[in-house]
């Protein structure tokens, strides 16, 4: 948050500000649009102006020109700065000519006050010239001049300026950097020396971001850190394993030689660029510090919002929820992606947000100046790929990554910052990339002049090597040794791969996963609470604190539902849930719920946080249950589904004993999410053996709302349903729901669920479960028609969700009511086919099975439950119910829709 007001909001005049560095600030503004500050400082201004064209102003005219010149340097000097080891870079910009601040050359040896330009008080125009361009315009180039805080600048003005933003090492130290370099680049070499045109991205020409990441690394216990949560994508992702994350080189080799454990993954596994690991690094110093590197598909930047929920979790399990220094989120970025996916701005936006906040996560952009095939003149319409990263006030230091020094610096340069101020910082460590996308790919088909220059530029290890060679601090004698004992290392681990001495490593889960089960299975959780638990939960739900003013809508409500309770009544939707939560919160189990207006819920039945009418004072019912009890945290999220549901899927990852929600405003907005539920949700079991109980709420049903807003998709989860890799419900009863939230996390194994949540069986006056059924019931897959003699029934009809209480209702207006069995299957994934097999065994009487919805054919559950349905009554057909295949989900007309669902109820009943 920014300390000062923006210029139009500022009331301190021109006479009493004492800020020099503000008034320069807001002269300069005033010069370029007069109209942008307040009619006093125009009139200051304008007074100023006129003054200086007094000869006896002349001195106080060219130092304010001097202090132009100062703000224009650390304004527009990153323009010139040698950023690029392919170019020069543009020797001069027009706004940093001196004319432009109306100087010259005869103003050089002119002594001026330098201000506050961190450095001598007075020096002459030619030195603070020196100064300025050393700092901004050498192998940094630094934009912070955007960050509205006063503080943050001069933070880093006071960092740059006195070193030039050169670090000026001791040799042991560059040194150090040289091993790295030399690791980076022999790894690389090879690897491809020895499997030839296999896949691996290499890090070539990108090889100064290892002793960046190191630097970064040793550098955190020093600053409080103790554990980094890293994601990146596949560029270097084997060089980062090896030289950051210690996996060792026999691993990394045996992976290549497709050496793997069968039963390692929950399915087929994943290729070796994407896999995740962890590893604890001890620094030079001796203390540890926890590295996790986050498993990640080639869809690049999908890892980001993962990461930080990954953080978050991780700094509530370390109790660090206050400061949030003492965990790191790192992510690493390919320049292209960095400006063209969404999913960046998304995650970026996260970082300040009250549920979502990490304490500012390090960016490094490993910037190859291309995409794929793609330049930047074609991949982004901003001058940098960081541009987007302003939109926080993050600071960007653009760093030449053939200057490894100038690269180590402002990267811990970042990280201090990250940890002074809680903010996100970026390094754009501007390299290239030595060979193609990949191994096989020719690179010169697209960009033949830049692959040319690529081709003779020598590389980063050779040009630092001539570096320390020439400032006496290396021998050719010493570089040798180092080289030759790495070759030897390499070669001995490659050699017990292929003699098959290196056995693949088994990684060890996380401890907070010790006594999970990895398998499924249907046996039934303890759901049920007693009667005196329900009675507790329910009186904290519904008491207003003495003098909050709570809505009389939402007061309205609260005495029934509080009555229901105490003389076995009857809970509605909202009211199971609130009971649901406030048990496992009684229990010790926390919960946490994410999503686009989740306090209230989209459609005003939740009202988990209460606002006092008059005060705004935010109230929370259920963690006024019981001293000592766990907390629910609703959060409102932001306008983002892939983020917000990456960063919850995130914190799922690394808490297990928690019960975590994500909520879709409709469960169509889930489209907006389908790489997360893709990449991750889906399929990590299977390739990462990473397992998750989030549970992901898609408000699902026809209304006649639209297209829009009907239908959740729930073919697509079904499709998607194997080796019980995730759970698909749509349930009709508040006990269900509320049995089934609790079981989520009573079993001993964690799967995804994805619950097709209602919307109109909120309010629907048959929609709601005797209390006592909280008390003594458990969760049913499938739910039997409860009617007497519906085991008789001739006609069979099954279905899930909302449609079951239109063929109630229909069923009841028949004159024959019990000629037709009503069957639910609740949960469609997995099936439980033992259930199915004893309901079978009670409706031997069947003759006719039908499956019933609402959706259209080529949606909702059909095309899964038909096998399912088929084989447990060989003999008789399974007829189809419901609306035709349709490329829209639903009609647009709620008279047409109303006509439609008439259709569908008359059909299953009486066709």
């Amino acid at each position: 948050m920014s300390s000062e007001r923006s210029p139009s909001t500022r009331v301190a005049s021109p006479a009493s500000a004492d800020n020099a560095a503000y008034i320069e600030e807001m002269y300069q503004r005033w010069k370029a649009s007069p109209a942008d500050v307040g009619e006093s400082w125009q009139m200051f201004f304008q007074g100023f102006e006129l003054g200086q064209r007094c000869p006896e102003s002349e001195g106080a005219s060219l130092q304010s020109k001097v202090a132009s010149l100062i703000y224009g340097y650390r304004d527009q000097g990153h323009r010139i700065a040698r950023v690029d080891p392919l170019g020069d870079g543009p020797a001069h910009h027009p706004q940093l000519a001196l004319e432009q601040f109306g100087l010259g050359q005869q103003d050089l040896d002119t002594m001026f006050d330098t201000g506050h330009l961190v450095g001598p008080p007075r020096a002459t125009l030619r030195e603070i010239l020196a100064i300025l361009t050393e700092t901004y315009c050498g192998a940094v180039g630094a934009e912070y001049l955007h960050i509205q805080d006063v503080r943050q600048r001069r933070w880093l003005q006071a960092q740059m300026e006195p070193a030039r933003n050169r670090p000026g090492y001791e040799r042991q130290r560059r040194l150090e950097i040289l091993k790295l370099l030399i690791d980076a680049e022999m790894l690389e070499t090879f690897i491809g020396r020895n499997y030839i045109g296999q896949k691996r991205f290499s890090l070539e020409g990108a090889e100064t971001l290892i002793p960046a990441v190191h630097a970064l690394v040793e550098l955190c216990p020093a600053l409080g850190i103790e554990e980094v949560v890293i994601g990146m994508a596949h560029r270097g992702r084997l060089n980062v394993l090896a030289n950051i994350l210690d996996k060792s080189y026999a691993t990394i080799f045996g992976e290549f030689e497709d050496n793997v454990i069968p039963e390692q993954y929950g399915g087929g596994g994943d290729v070796k660029y994407h896999k995740g690991f962890s590893s604890d690094h001890v620094s030079q110093g001796g203390h540890a510090v926890h590295l996790s590197l986050t498993a990640n598909p080639s869809h690049l930047e999908a890892v980001d919002p993962v990461v930080e929920g990954r953080a978050r979790a991780k700094q509530r399990r370390r109790g660090d929820t206050v400061e949030r220094r003492r965990v790191l989120p790192l992510l690493i970025h390919g320049d292209a992606a960095f400006a063209g996916q969404g999913l960046v701005a998304e995650t970026l936006n996260l970082s300040s947000l009250p549920g979502y906040r990490t304490g500012g996560t390090v960016h490094i952009i490993v910037n190859n100046q291309i995409g794929f095939t793609t330049s930047p003149d074609e991949a982004r319409s901003t001058v940098y790929c960081t541009d987007v990263a302003k939109m926080i006030e993050a600071p960007i230091f653009h760093v030449n990554g053939d200057d490894p020094e100038e690269t180590v610096f402002v990267t811990e340069l970042a990280l201090r910052f990250r940890q002074e101020f809680g903010k996100d910082v970026v390094v754009d460590m501007v390299c290239y990339r030595r060979h193609g996308h990949n191994e096989g790919d020719e690179p010169a088909f697209t960009q033949p002049e830049l692959y040319r220059r690529i081709k003779d530029h020598p590389s980063v290890r050779r040009l630092y090597t001539d570096r320390l060679l020439e400032s006496g601090d290396l021998s050719r004698e010493m570089e040798a040794r180092i080289a030759d004992a790495l070759e030897d290392e390499l070669k001995r681990a490659l050699e017990s791969v292929k003699r098959g001495q290196a056995a693949p490593v088994r990684e060890a889960p996380d401890t907070v996963w010790t006594g999970f089960h990895s398998a499924y299975d249907h046996a039934p959780a303890e759901t049920k609470v007693s009667h005196d638990a329900l009675l507790q939960v329910a009186a904290a739900l519904n008491t207003v604190p003495d003098g909050f003013k709570l809505n009389p809508k939402v007061a309205r409500q609260l005495p029934g539902r509080l009555e229901a309770a105490r003389e076995g009544g009857e809970v509605d939707w909202a009211f199971a849930e609130a009971l649901a939560f406030g048990t496992l919160l009684l229990e010790g189990t926390p919960v946490r719920l994410s999503g686009q207006d989740s306090a209230r819920g989209t459609f005003s039945h939740r009202h988990a946080v209460w606002q006092d009418m008059e005060s705004q004072r935010e109230h929370v019912p259920a963690n006024s249950v019981a001293p000592g009890q766990a907390h629910l945290c609703v959060y409102n999220s932001m306008l983002s589904e892939a983020a917000v549901l990456g960063f919850d899927y995130g914190y799922s990852l690394v808490e297990p004993q928690m019960l975590i929600l994500w909520e879709a405003q409709f469960g169509d907005f889930s489209n907006g999410a389908q790489v997360i539920i893709d990449q991750f949700i889906i399929s990590a079991v299977a390739k990462w053996k990473r397992y998750s109980g989030l549970v992901m709420l898609l408000p699902h049903g026809y209304e006649g709302q639209g297209p829009e807003h009907s239908n959740a998709y729930l073919e697509r989860y079904l499709m998607a349903g194997a080796e019980e890799n995730i759970q698909v419900c749509n349930l009709t009863t508040p006990a269900q729901y509320f049995h089934m939230l609790r079981r989520q996390v009573r079993r001993p194994f964690r799967r995804p669920l994805v619950l097709m949540a209602p919307k109109s069986l909120l309010r629907h006056k048959r929609c709601v479960s005797p209390a006592v059924e909280l008390e003594r019931g458990r969760f049913w897959e499938i739910l039997d028609d409860p009617r007497e003699g519906a085991e008789q029934a001739e006609r069979l009809i099954f279905c899930s969700g909302k449609l079951y209480y239109d063929l109630l209702e229909g069923l009841e207006q028949r004159e024959r009511p019990t000629a037709t069995a009503l069957v639910r299957i609740e949960q469609l994934y997995p099936f439980h086919a033992a259930l199915m097999a004893d309901l079978v065994a009670r409706h031997a009487a069947a003759r006719e099975v039908i499956w019933a919805q609402e959706e259209p054919q080529n949606r909702g559950a059909w095309c899964h439950v038909r096998p399912r349905i088929e084989r447990s009554f060989p003999g008789l057909a399974l007829r189809y119910v419901g609306r035709p295949a349709s490329a829209s989900p639903a009609v647009g007309s709620l008279r047409v829709h109303r006509e439609q669902q008439k259709q569908i109820v008359d059909e299953a009943l009486d066709g």
